[in-house]
C-alpha cells in the first residue's frame, strides 16, 4: 500500500532520498547557535520549574508563537506553482509591455489558485468561484493579474465588496455559515444574477484547479509603442480540458480529501504532466466602448465573443511545485495596481476599488516591506527609489544586492528624497500613463438599474442544455432554501425577469423542500410531551 502512495504523500520520502547518506546538519537556534540538547527543558532539578536562561527553549517557543500571520479575508484556501508564460502570437501593434516584446519571449511566472469564501482549512470542493491569479516577472515590474475562474463577478461598484464579502463569511453572532445573510444581499442586488447563475451551474465545482479556466476579469487598458490605447480583456483557457465534479462527488471529496485540489495540481507537477494555458486577448477601441450598447467597464458582464472574438497571445505552464508553501504561497502577494508600461487601469469600478485594496491588505498581512519577500520580489528588474526602512526590511535598505534574485539597489549613500541634486534614481518621461478625459460631474452615481438579466437570459438559454438548466435549479434551490420564505420568493422574483422556466424550476423545488421541512416541524410538535420552544428550535 505505502509503494503506490503518489508524489504529495511521499514528500518527507522524497526528501531523504535526496539527502541520500549525506551528514545531518548541526541543529542550532535561530542565531546559530549549536544546539546539544532539543528534548529535553533546563528545569531546576528533575522535577523542578524551567529557567529563563533556556535560550534554546525561549528561541523555539517564541518563534512558535509568532509563526502564524494573518490569513487572508479572501482567497484563503489555495495552492501555488510556479512557470513560464511564452508568447506565440505578436500582439505588439496592441501592447509595449516587454511581456508581450516578441515570438519566442518566455517570462518566469507564479500562479496561485484558490477558493474565495472559506477559511484556510476549508475543503477544495465547495461550490464557491476559484481565484486564479497570475505573476509574471517582467523586466520592467511584476504584472499582477489577479482573476477568477469566472469572466464576470457578483458586483459592479467596489462600495460593496465588504458587505458582499461578510455576507459569504460567519453570522457574527452565531460563527456559522448564515443562508440569510447570503441570499438577502443577492436578492436585493440583481447585478449578482449573472455570477450567480454561474456559480450555480456546473461550473460551480470545478475538478480541481487543473480543469478550469482563467480570466483578468477586468476591463484593462493597453498601450502601444506609438500611445495608442485600447480596451482590453485578458482569458487563459486551459488545455486540460473543462471538467466539473458532480454534487455528490464534490460533496464525499469535502469530507474525505478535503485537498483534493491541491493535491491534484502538486501529483500532477511532480509526475511531469504540467498544466498549461492558452492566453488570448479580446479588444474593444475606445470609439467602439463609446457607442458599446451597455458599459464596457460592467464586470457583472462578458464582451460577445462574435462581436470581440479572443485573440491568441501565448502559452502558460506550471512546471515547478514550490519548496516551501509558507515562503511562497502563502506570502505569495498579487496586487492589481502592478502593471508595467504598456499595461494600465479601465474605469472599471471594482478594479479601481482593488488597486487600493489589495496592496493596503498586504502591507497589514506582510508588512511595508512585502514586496522584499522573495517570491513577491521583483527580481528581473532594477528596483531604485526613495522608499526606506519599515518592518521586516529584508534587504540592505536599498544598499546593495538581493542575493536571492541580483536585483541591483542604488549605493547606500543615495539619497531618500526627491528631486534632489545627487544623481540618484530619476524618473524617464517614457513611462508616463496615458493621457485621458474625463468631463462628467463627480458624484456618486447609482449602478443597480443598468441591465441586469440579458446576459443571464442568454447564458441560461442558449450556453446550458436541458439538462444543465434542471442541474442549476436544483443547486440553487438546495441552497435557497435555508434562506426565510420572504427571501426565497424576493430571489424567486429577480429570476423571473431571466426567464419564466429558471424561476419555476427553482419555486416548484422549493414548495418541495419548504413542504418536507414544515412536515418534520408538525411531526415534532405534535409529539407527545414536545413543547413549542422545542418545535420552534427546528423551524
Amino acid at each position: 500500500m505505502a509503494d503506490s502512495r503518489d508524489k504529495a504523500s511521499d514528500q518527507m520520502k522524497t526528501w531523504k532520498e535526496k539527502k541520500g547518506s549525506q551528514r545531518s546538519e548541526q541543529l542550532t537556534t535561530g542565531a546559530g547557535h549549536p544546539i546539544g540538547d532539543k528534548l529535553n527543558l533546563q528545569t531546576v532539578g528533575p522535577r523542578g520549574p524551567l529557567l529563563v536562561q533556556d535560550v534554546v527553549f525561549t528561541d523555539e517557543m517564541a518563534h512558535f508563537d509568532r509563526e502564524r500571520i494573518p490569513e487572508r479575508v479572501v482567497h484563503a484556501k489555495g495552492a501555488g506553482a510556479f512557470g513560464y508564460f511564452e508568447v506565440t502570437h505578436d500582439i505588439t501593434h496592441y501592447c509595449k509591455a516587454k511581456v508581450f516584446e516578441h515570438v519566442g519571449k518566455v517570462t518566469p511566472i507564479a500562479v496561485r489558485f484558490s477558493t474565495v469564501a472559506g477559511e484556510s482549512g476549508s475543503a477544495d470542493t465547495v461550490r464557491d468561484p476559484r481565484g486564479f491569479a497570475v505573476k509574471f516577472y517582467t523586466e520592467e515590474g511584476n504584472w499582477d493579474l489577479t482573476g477568477n475562474n469566472t469572466p464576470i463577478f457578483f458586483i459592479r461598484d467596489a462600495l460593496l465588496f465588504p458587505s458582499f464579502i461578510h455576507t459569504q463569511k460567519r453570522n457574527p453572532q452565531t460563527h456559522m455559515r448564515d443562508p440569510d445573510m447570503v441570499w438577502d444581499f443577492l436578492s436585493l442586488r440583481p447585478e449578482s444574477l449573472h455570477q450567480v447563475s454561474f456559480l450555480f451551474s456546473d461550473r460551480g465545482l470545478p475538478d480541481g484547479y487543473r480543469h478550469m479556466n482563467g480570466y483578468g476579469s477586468h476591463t484593462f487598458k493597453l498601450l502601444s509603442a506609438d500611445g495608442e490605447p485600447v480596451y482590453c480583456k485578458f482569458h487563459y483557457k486551459t488545455d486540460q480540458g473543462i471538467k466539473n465534479l458532480a454534487v455528490d462527488e464534490a460533496d464525499r471529496l469535502a469530507s474525505t480529501n478535503p485537498d483534493y485540489a491541491i493535491a491534484d495540481l502538486f501529483n500532477a507537477i511532480a509526475d511531469g504532466n504540467y498544466p498549461s494555458w492558452t492566453f488570448y486577448i479580446q479588444v474593444m477601441t475606445f470609439e467602439q466602448a463609446e457607442k458599446f450598447r451597455f458599459n464596457p467597464f460592467d464586470l457583472t458582464k462578458v464582451w460577445p465573443h462574435k462581436e470581440y472574438p479572443l485573440i491568441p497571445v501565448g502559452k502558460m505552464v506550471l512546471n515547478r511545485n514550490p519548496v516551501n508553501y509558507f515562503a511562497e504561497v502563502e506570502q505569495l502577494a498579487f496586487d492589481p495596481s502592478n502593471m508595467p508600461s504598456g499595461i494600465e487601469a479601465s474605469p472599471d469600478k471594482m478594479l479601481q476599488g482593488r488597486l487600493f485594496a489589495y496592496p493596503d491588505t498586504h502591507r497589514h498581512r506582510l508588512g511595508a516591506n512585502y514586496l522584499q519577500i522573495p517570491v513577491n520580489c521583483p527580481f528581473r528588474a532594477r528596483v531604485a527609489n526613495y522608499q526606506r526602512d519599515g518592518p521586516m526590511c529584508m534587504l540592505d535598505n536599498q544598499a546593495g544586492n538581493c542575493d536571492m534574485h541580483a536585483v541591483i539597489h542604488p549605493p547606500g549613500g543615495a539619497p531618500n528624497y526627491y528631486p534632489n541634486s545627487f544623481s540618484a534614481p530619476d524618473t524617464h518621461p517614457r513611462f508616463v500613463e496615458s493621457k485621458f478625459k474625463v468631463s462628467p460631474d463627480v458624484a456618486r452615481y447609482n449602478s443597480e438599474d443598468e441591465d441586469n438579466v440579458t446576459q443571464v437570459r442568454t447564458f441560461y438559454t442558449q450556453v446550458l442544455n436541458e439538462e444543465e438548466r434542471q442541474r442549476l435549479c436544483q443547486n440553487m434551490a438546495g441552497a435557497l432554501k435555508g434562506a426565510q420564505l420572504f427571501i426565497q420568493k424576493r430571489m424567486v422574483e429577480t429570476l423571473k425577469a431571466v426567464h419564466a422556466d429558471y424561476a419555476n424550476g427553482v419555486q416548484n423545488l422549493l414548495n418541495k423542500y419548504n413542504a418536507e421541512a414544515q412536515k418534520k416541524n408538525i411531526h415534532v410538535y405534535s409529539r407527545p410531551g414536545a413543547s413549542a420552544i422545542a418545535a420552534s428550535s427546528k423551524m
